[in-house]
């Protein structure tokens, strides 16, 4: 299961981090974003060289606006502290899984 964090702990998770980070920015009556969760729980379980974590948007909209998720579900990929790639919407996991092979 992906870890659930809050702002206070998202620059240590992802920002610092010395690998690529995907971050689910989701909320818990999101149809979709309920969809979405077992793809990504596939992906973390096929790439390891990824940290994997959720944010509540409704628990930390701060945060949210920070990284313009104005609709959800909505994954950013972070690298080097760096948002460098986004994906909006529920989408299949083989799409899910090119966006990662073009970061690795």
């Amino acid at each position: 299961m992906i870890e659930k964090i809050y702002e206070e702990e998202f620059a240590q998770y992802v920002l610092q981090a010395d690998y690529p980070v995907v971050v689910d920015f989701y909320a818990d009556w999101c149809g979709p974003c309920k969809m979405l969760a077992p793809i990504l729980e596939q992906l973390e379980r096929d790439n390891d060289d990824f940290g994997f974590y959720k944010v509540n948007v409704d628990e930390n909209s701060e945060l949210a606006a920070k990284y313009h998720v104005f609709t959800i579900p909505n994954v950013v990929i972070f690298k080097n502290g760096r948002d460098i790639a986004q994906s909006i919407g529920l989408k299949p996991a083989e799409e899910m899984q090119k966006i990662l092979d073009g970061i690795k």
